[in-house]
């Protein structure tokens, strides 16, 4: 899928954070709160995560959608996007991994790179408007 240039400079913004979406096996809804998701040159948009539901949810269930807010007044008009996503690859170690514990050393500190399990590749499905109107 082709990237607007927009989205990708709102995700990769300095100090945004998003939530990603995900279900597990049952339908139980999970939702956290990241500052790690990056699109990367090829579009691949990947994240780092910790062992908890979301990694869990992600191996048993590839879909997820991650929701950007800009930094604006809550509104109908307020800027943001849904990001629809299908897991293309999860590891736990790796290049990817790594450049991601690097990342989030620099930004946050080397605590909580270490406590990141595994790198998520995704490839985006879609995109929506934080609110269709």
């Amino acid at each position: 899928m082709d990237i607007p240039k927009n989205i990708i400079e709102m995700v990769n913004k300095p100090g945004r954070v998003g939530v990603i979406c995900t279900v597990d096996p049952d339908g139980k809804p999970n939702a956290a709160y990241l500052g790690s998701p990056r699109f990367r040159d090829d579009n691949t948009f990947s994240l780092g995560i910790m062992g908890g539901r979301t990694l869990q949810n992600l191996k048993s269930n590839p879909q997820a959608v991650f929701f950007c807010v800009e930094e604006s007044p809550v509104a109908f008009t307020t800027p943001g996007c849904r990001i629809y996503l299908a897991v293309r690859e999860i590891s736990t170690e790796g290049a990817l991994l790594d450049q991601i514990k690097a990342e989030i050393e620099k930004h946050v500190g080397p605590e909580a790179a270490k406590m990141m399990a595994a790198a998520v590749a995704f490839d985006v499905t879609e995109i929506r408007n934080l609110v269709d109107m």
